[in-house]
C-alpha cells in the first residue's frame, strides 16, 4: 500500500504559529477552565532511519537548536500543562540531559525507552505510576496527553479541545482530511482495490486519554501490540473499551519525517521570528526622518515595527515582543550603544531559544563616502565575532544622506530590502560586515 499523505504534510501559513515571537500574546486560553493535573508524554527513542542521516531526527538542529527542544518549548510555556516526560534511548540519555540544562527546559523528566513505539510510551506513562517520594516523584495526572517529539508546530488551543474533550470522553485525537486515495495492492503489485477517500481520515498527534484509561489499556495489550501497533487510540478502545472522540486538527500538525522537513520547520520559525523589530533611532532629526521611512517601507514587507526611543535597560516587556532591532545612529562612537544592547539582551536570555537579529544602520550626513577602509568595519566585524557565540547576530548597513530626493529615496528602498532579507534569512555568513545602501 502507498504510504498516505496529508494535508498536514505541508507547512502552514507561519503567521499561525509561535504567537507569542511575534508579539502576539496567545493568552492563558486554558487557565480557570483546566484545573485539573495535565502531562504530556513525547516518545523520541526512534533512529529516524527515514531521515537518512546519522542523526536521529529529534536531535537534528536548525537555528542552534535540537528539534525536540523546539517542541518541549511548545508545552513548557502552557501554563495549565505540569509536566513533560520525555522517552529517549538508553544512548540518548545524557545528550537529552544536556539540552535540557543548556536551554533552560524545566517541566521535563528524562526516561528510557523501549524497542519499540508502544514500549516507549508505556515506560513513559510508567514514571507517572512509580510510588517514589520526594523532588523527582510526578504527580499522576488526570489528563495525560502524548504527542510525537518531531511535531514542533501545534498551538495552545488546540491542545485545550483535546484535553477537555479527552476529560470528557477517556480519549481524544486529532484527525486530518486524506488528501490522496488510498489503494491495496494485490501480492503480484498489481491495484486490488481503492479506498472512497471521503470516508476515512489520517489519524496524527496530539491524543489525549484519561491516564487511568491509557495506562489500563497499555497493562493489558498483547506483545503483537507492543511489537507493531502504532495507534493508542485503538488500544484504547480494544482494551479500556474507550472510543476516542476526533477532532479535526489544524495544518500546523505536521511531521518532521525527511530533510526536506527539517528546512520547512526552520522556513517557517524564520518566518514567524521575522514579523516584527524594534526600531530605534535617537532624536536626531535626520534618524527620525530615516526610522520614518525604514518603517513605512518594513510594513510592505509584512514586518511590524515597535518604536524604543533610546534602548534601555529595564523595558523588557516591549523588548520580549520582538527578536529584531534596528539601531539608527549617526555617530561614530554609536556601537557603544550596540554593545549595551546586546548586555541588556543577554541579561535577558533573550538569545537563549532564538536567534537574535541586531542591525546597526550607519546614516553618513556626507555624500562622498570614503574608500579607504572604515574603522567601524574592523570594529563590528570584532563585535559580530563575540555576539555571534551568543547567538546573536550582529550586521551593519551604512547608508548616505543624499540632498537629491530620488537618489535618497532609493537609498531608503535599498536599506528596507536588506534589513528585511537579514532579518528573515538569518544568516551568520554575512555578520560583522558593514553593507552598503
Amino acid at each position: 500500500m502507498e504510504s498516505v499523505n496529508t494535508a498536514s504534510d505541508r507547512p502552514c501559513d507561519p503567521r499561525c504559529l509561535l504567537k507569542s515571537e511575534a508579539g502576539i500574546s496567545e493568552g492563558n486560553v486554558g487557565r480557570g477552565v483546566v484545573d485539573f493535573p495535565v502531562a504530556v508524554v513525547l516518545p523520541a527513542a526512534g533512529s529516524g532511519e527515514r531521515m537518512g542521516l546519522s542523526t536521529p531526527k529529534q536531535f537534528c538542529t536548525f537555528l542552534s537548536r535540537p528539534l525536540i527542544s523546539y517542541t518541549i518549548e511548545t508545552f513548557e510555556r502552557i501554563p495549565w500543562i505540569e509536566t513533560v516526560v520525555v522517552v529517549v534511548a538508553k544512548e540518548s540519555h545524557d545528550q537529552m540531559l544536556h539540552i535540557i540544562h543548556r536551554f533552560h527546559h524545566t517541566k521535563v523528566k528524562v526516561v528510557e525507552g523501549g524497542a519499540t513505539r508502544h514500549r516507549s510510551i508505556f515506560n513513559g506513562l510508567q514514571a507517572f505510576n512509580e510510588s517514589t517520594e520526594g523532588p523527582s516523584s510526578l504527580l499522576r495526572p488526570k489528563v495525560v496527553i502524548i504527542h510525537d517529539a518531531v511535531r514542533p508546530f501545534v498551538e495552545e488551543d488546540f491542545l485545550l479541545k483535546i484535553t477537555l474533550a479527552a476529560k470528557e470522553q477517556g480519549a481524544a485525537g486529532a484527525i486530518r482530511p486524506l488528501v490522496s486515495t488510498v489503494i491495496a495492492t494485490t501480492s503480484e503489485g498489481y491495484l486490488d482495490h481503492s479506498l472512497e477517500r471521503t470516508k476515512y481520515r489520517a489519524s496524527e498527534m496530539p491524543q489525549g486519554f484519561l491516564y487511568d484509561i491509557i495506562f489500563q489499556a497499555y497493562q493489558r495489550c498483547s506483545e503483537f501490540d507492543f511489537e507493531f501497533g502504532t495507534e493508542c487510540l485503538h488500544l484504547a478502545l480494544q482494551y479500556s473499551g474507550t472510543n476516542a472522540k476526533l477532532i479535526e486538527g489544524p495544518p500546523t500538525l505536521w511531521k518532521v519525517t525527511y530533510k526536506r522537513d527539517l528546512a520547512a520547520a526552520e522556513f517557517v520559525i524564520k518566518e514567524t521570528l521575522s514579523l516584527s523589530a524594534c526600531l530605534i533611532s535617537g532624536t536626531m532629526a535626520e534618524t527620525a526622518e530615516l526610522a520614518s521611512k525604514l518603517q513605512k517601507n518594513l510594513a510592505a514587507h509584512s514586518m511590524q515595527t515597535l518604536d524604543l526611543h533610546p534602548f534601555v535597560k529595564g523595558n523588557d516587556e516591549l523588548l520580549s515582543k520582538t527578536r529584531n532591532f534596528i539601531q539608527i545612529s549617526a555617530r561614530r562612537e554609536s556601537l557603544s550603544e550596540i554593545t549595551e544592547m546586546v548586555k541588556v539582551l543577554e541579561e535577558m536570555n533573550h538569545a537563549l531559544l532564538y536567534p537574535v537579529v541586531i542591525i546597526w544602520v550607519r546614516l553618513c550626513m556626507s555624500e562622498e563616502p570614503s574608500h579607504r577602509q572604515n574603522p567601524d568595519e574592523l570594529s563590528i566585524m570584532d563585535l559580530s565575532m563575540k555576539t555571534k557565540q551568543r547567538n546573536i547576530l550582529l550586521y551593519g548597513i551604512e547608508v548616505i544622506h543624499s540632498k537629491i530626493p530620488e537618489l535618497w529615496e532609493r537609498s531608503v528602498e535599498r536599506l528596507s530590502e536588506i534589513t528585511a532579507a537579514l532579518i528573515r534569512d538569518r544568516n551568520p555568513a554575512f555578520t560583522g560586515q558593514l553593507l552598503q545602501a
